[in-house]
């Protein structure tokens, strides 16, 4: 029942990050909180020089208006649209700054945990049960790598599996970067989907990584990985590894119901030829636990000849069986590591793998991060460098694969990878560069 001018009155006082707030009362309140005359005395105070502030204030004094062009010329919202889109493009400025510095060394940002702080993301996941409720997970522990970001969420408070259908992952960004740090994380925010995955008959319809004494681990394409407790067969945690390549579009510049979809690659002129293959290619490697690493290594020029091109796909030698010399050893004992409330434990044998592919001109190619297991192999590896068991490990998806192949040296109880090779799609290649194999 308050009149309009005196609420109007009022909403002048609040700050943009309250405005927002208050539009989502009602229709009136959201119609009230849209006024220009109150969003561009906000836009001008943030986004104008100094001396226009003070000019425009003095103006107000004198003929009590804000100015009737930028009022009454503009639609109802148009200087709050106008302050969001101003703060958005900021710090994706700032962000996309950080990201520019390359390591000399890897070829690849530097800067990415800064630009993910600067950015003010985070990330959630909203399960969705058979009766259409939401329910949404937030808390969650960050753990930063050279090449990607894993994240962990538990609670002592997971719905029943039972009933679960489907799981969403988001980036959460406030819609107001700079204002809602000193507010709090419920503040004005948008969300961008990342993936989306179905649990539905989940242990069966999904790949099992290993298992400790208290939960066994089930893998869902791309990335993420589900913790079930062995006795009641219920979530006890999720995580999610993300490749910093393609993270801060996908966590951004999505909706809340449709994925980004990454732009084509444009084709530069190059000396490729069908009958030449690949060559001047590079392949970061990261394996890691979670929290401690067992490898991170960059291997150059790599190259595929025709005679490497067979059954639909293109062949990259980066470990070969017969050059001892180049075979890696893995430190630290494998395992990924996990965390609840109440309990910790490390899954043997599974870690998670992240794969960064440039190409000739140093642009990433084919990046991956995902959960990974070694698998006891059945033949004897040959080798006479090593006494021990075979394991092997391979990836797929849809723009390659990669196979790897490691002995345990019994007596130091370390790994050595003898042998890795990665298979790009030949559908993969001539879609990225207009040829074809």
């Amino acid at each position: 029942s308050m009149p309009a001018e005196m609420l109007i009155k009022i909403f002048s006082y609040l700050d943009a990050a309250s405005l927002l707030s208050v539009g989502c009362v009602n229709k009136h309140f959201y119609h009230l909180a849209n006024d220009n005359g109150i969003w561009l005395k906000i836009y001008s105070s943030c986004f104008q020089p100094k001396k226009a502030v003070r000019k425009m204030k003095t103006e107000q004094t004198e003929t009590g208006s804000l100015g009737c062009a930028a009022l009454h010329d503009r639609n109802p919202g148009y200087w709050k649209k106008e302050y969001i889109f101003k703060q958005i493009a900021a710090v994706k400025t700032r962000v996309m700054q950080l990201v520019k510095p390359v390591d000399p060394y890897t070829g690849l940002p530097c800067k990415n945990k800064e630009a993910m702080k600067a950015s003010g993301l985070s990330w959630i996941i909203v399960l969705k049960d058979k009766y259409g409720k939401e329910h949404v997970m937030e808390k969650a522990k960050l753990a930063f790598k050279d090449t990607s970001l894993t994240i962990l969420w538990y609670s002592t408070d997971w719905p029943c599996l039972g009933i679960l259908s489907t799981l969403r992952l988001f980036g959460v960004m406030p819609l107001l970067p700079d204002q809602s740090r000193a507010h709090n994380k419920k503040g004005p925010h948008r969300c961008s989907l990342i993936a989306e995955y179905h649990l539905a008959n989940l242990t069966e319809s999904s790949v099992a990584v290993g298992a400790d004494k208290l939960v066994q681990l089930f893998s869902l394409s791309p990335g993420l990985l589900v913790g079930l407790w062995k006795e009641k067969n219920e979530i006890a945690f999720v995580m999610a590894s993300l490749h910093y390549h393609q993270l801060l579009e996908r966590s951004t510049l999505g909706s809340a119901t449709v994925q980004y979809a990454l732009p084509p690659n444009q084709p530069v002129l190059d000396d490729i030829d069908p009958e030449y293959g690949l060559h001047g290619y590079s392949l970061h490697l990261d394996m890691h636990g979670r929290s401690c690493t067992y490898l991170c290594g960059t291997f150059r020029s790599l190259f595929c000849r025709k005679d490497d091109i067979a059954n639909g796909y293109l062949r990259l030698t980066v470990v070969s069986l017969k050059d001892s010399t180049k075979h890696l050893p893995l430190t630290g004992t494998l395992g990924l590591f996990w965390e609840t409330d109440v309990f910790k434990g490390s899954v043997k044998n599974c870690f998670m793998m992240v794969v960064t592919v440039l190409d000739e001109t140093g642009k990433p190619f084919w990046c991956f991060s995902a959960p990974v297991y070694l698998e006891l192999s059945s033949k004897a590896s040959g080798l006479y460098d090593y006494v021990g068991p075979s394991y092997t490990t391979d990836y797929a998806d849809s723009e390659g694969k990669v196979c790897v192949e490691f002995v345990r040296l019994e007596e130091t109880k370390e790994y050595f990878i003898v042998n890795l090779v990665l298979y790009i799609s030949t559908k993969k290649v001539n879609n990225w560069y207009g040829t074809n194999y």
